[in-house]
């Protein structure tokens, strides 16, 4: 599933080229997404015929912001790609919607397993409901060492299940919420309750710092990511532990190790992240 760095590779690709540009049609194929797709009716209410004013990310989500202050919200899901076509080119086979530019370039999402979705709202108070109960950006000052350490406040639950609880934090996944721990040197399963605000100082400078890494490579090639020009991003070999189960840490040289935290897999080295208590 693309994260925080790979969706905002995409907004910042898309943005000079949709920005400014009037969406003339709207096509979607019968197939369902993991959400209702928008109607017939909101998209010739609050699409068609409107001019593109932003294109930006919310979490893991794409928001196209109109000019009549509706909005686009496309989520990737598992294998969701935006990319932009001459109108005319050949559709391929998991090509769900597209969007007709007033330059005759179509801009068209594909997703082999549909496990993404398209929604469309028709004011900015109904975007910001849409997104009440998650919590603040990493990149956000809310998201600070005080406000973790109040979130955490008594709470058992591993460090790691905390970070990727959207609630508390959106946008930090499975691979970055490995790769700041390692980086802290904190073990994923310690409990969130028992870190003190140093250790949370440590988390949110070293999250900002390889989620604006892992941004500047283009994000990580997991699975089936690309960005909006078709090109896969490089972070993944920078990876300190994600994914690296048995090869050598890159600071220690002792084995990474796993274990399942939420049902996830989680990278660690035991030896720089140790156990506490």
């Amino acid at each position: 599933m693309p994260e925080l760095p790979e969706v905002e590779v995409i907004c910042r690709g898309l943005a000079p080229l949709l920005e400014e540009r009037r969406l003339e049609r709207v096509f979607f194929n019968k197939q369902k997404l993991r959400l209702p797709r928008p109607t017939p009716e909101a998209l010739l209410e609050l699409v068609e015929g409107q001019k593109i004013a932003s294109v930006r990310r919310r979490a893991k989500y794409i928001v196209i912001g109109l000019e009549n202050s509706a909005s686009i919200i496309i989520h990737l899901g598992m294998t969701g790609r935006l990319g932009l076509f001459p109108a005319g080119t050949p559709l391929a086979k998991h090509d769900h919607g597209r969007w007709l530019l007033d330059n005759q370039m179509e801009l068209r999402f594909n997703d082999t397993r549909r496990f993404g979705s398209v929604q469309v709202v028709k004011t900015d108070a109904d975007l910001e409901a849409l997104f009440a109960n998650q919590g603040p950006d990493p990149f956000q000052p809310a998201f600070s060492a005080e406000y973790l350490a109040e979130k955490a406040r008594r709470r058992v639950l591993p460090v790691k299940n905390f970070l990727m609880d959207n609630r508390i934090v959106t946008g930090i996944g499975n691979i970055y919420a490995c790769e700041t721990l390692f980086a802290a040197g904190i073990n994923p399963q310690t409990s969130a309750g028992t870190l003190e605000l140093p250790d949370w100082r440590t988390i949110v400078q070293k999250s900002r710092e390889i989620l604006e890494e892992a941004i500047a490579c283009g994000g990580s090639s997991i699975s089936d990511y690309v960005n909006s020009s078709g090109e896969k991003g490089y972070f993944q070999v920078r990876l300190r532990v994600y994914g690296r189960l048995g090869e050598p840490c890159r600071s220690c040289g002792k084995p990474v190790e796993k274990c399942i935290l939420g049902g996830r897999a989680s990278f660690y080295c035991p030896s720089c992240q140790p156990e506490r208590g």
